[in-house]
């Protein structure tokens, strides 16, 4: 069994040992400056909002955070953008297809809110090559089932194109949040390719079961078993044997650069999940490569 990298510097040459020809992150977030000031702004007072802090590991220019990916041998990522007020949704998912048209590890990423107008402006990303959408319940604070993203959810359903979804209770509990209630999305919408966000944490057997009942519905690894997260939402004992039931629907997702921890720590957790002999190499190259440039190139 191939060890995790023991640092960034070390990421580029494990992922080759691997056979890999790089890495495809599905969940890293590049947003316009004033947003992601606002977004650090937050974490500045995650003592408050968390009850711990949450220093930003990759607090750079967005040059400097492009090349540290590329140092890092990330062949392809989604930078994902998200909402938290109406008016906001066709603002971000120009600004992120505008961002990939000149970034080209950067996949054309969209967005979107309940609100008049939405399943238009999906739409209208779609046709505009958009290959992957956000979806954040959490921080939106609004409901997944509201009227207004029916033509949403059935215009991703129909495209086969991603939608990572942030529905879970961690860090916090919001009012929408809970697998109990984006479940019944998908039960309308069976054929939506949803990347559970954080692998729903902290409702981890829930999330399992979900992909049980929901072929195209995939688990993310962003924070999921890292030192920072097992403190607040520590994995279950069957996680590495619920794992290797799905091993085909887990994908590479980091968060970076809003980390309080290195990108080689994301891959380090993952590698010791891969000790499991149902799961070792086979399993790392798809999670940390093939999986994802599946989902992305439906």
């Amino acid at each position: 069994m191939t060890a995790g990298p023991a640092s960034d510097a070390d990421v580029a040459r494990w992922t080759a040992s691997l056979g890999l020809p790089g890495l495809v992150d599905l969940h890293v977030h590049f947003l316009p400056k004033p947003v992601m000031d606002k977004v650090w702004a937050y974490f500045d007072q995650a003592s408050t909002h968390y009850g711990t802090d949450w220093p930003v590991h990759y607090r750079t220019s967005e040059q400097e955070r492009l090349e540290t990916l590329r140092s890092l041998g990330v062949r392809q990522f989604a930078p994902l953008v998200y909402p938290h007020k109406p008016g906001m949704a066709e603002w971000l998912t120009s600004w992120a297809l505008e961002f990939a048209s000149h970034v080209p590890e950067a996949v054309p990423t969209g967005t979107f809110y309940p609100e008049p107008g939405a399943g238009s402006a999906v739409d209208g990303a779609l046709r505009a090559g958009a290959r992957v959408f956000k979806a954040h319940v959490q921080v939106g604070a609004y409901d997944p089932r509201d009227e207004l993203l029916k033509p949403v959810w059935g215009a991703l359903a129909d495209a086969g194109v991603p939608v990572v979804v942030h529905c879970g209770h961690g860090p916090l509990r919001g009012d929408f949040t809970g697998l109990s209630v984006f479940e019944e999305v998908l039960a309308r919408y069976p054929d939506l390719t949803a990347v559970l966000a954080h692998a729903a944490m902290p409702e981890f057997g829930t999330a399992f079961d979900l992909l049980a009942k929901y072929p195209r519905v995939h688990l993310d690894t962003t924070m999921v078993g890292v030192p920072f997260a097992e403190a607040m939402s520590p994995l279950p004992p069957d996680w590495t044997a619920r794992l290797a039931e799905f091993a085909d629907r887990v994908v590479l997702g980091t968060d970076f650069p809003n980390i309080p921890y290195s990108y080689a720590t994301q891959l380090q957790a993952i590698a010791g999940w891969a000790a499991d002999d149902r799961l070792g190499e086979p399993f790392l190259r798809a999670v940390l490569h093939d999986t994802p440039l599946r989902l992305l190139s439906a």
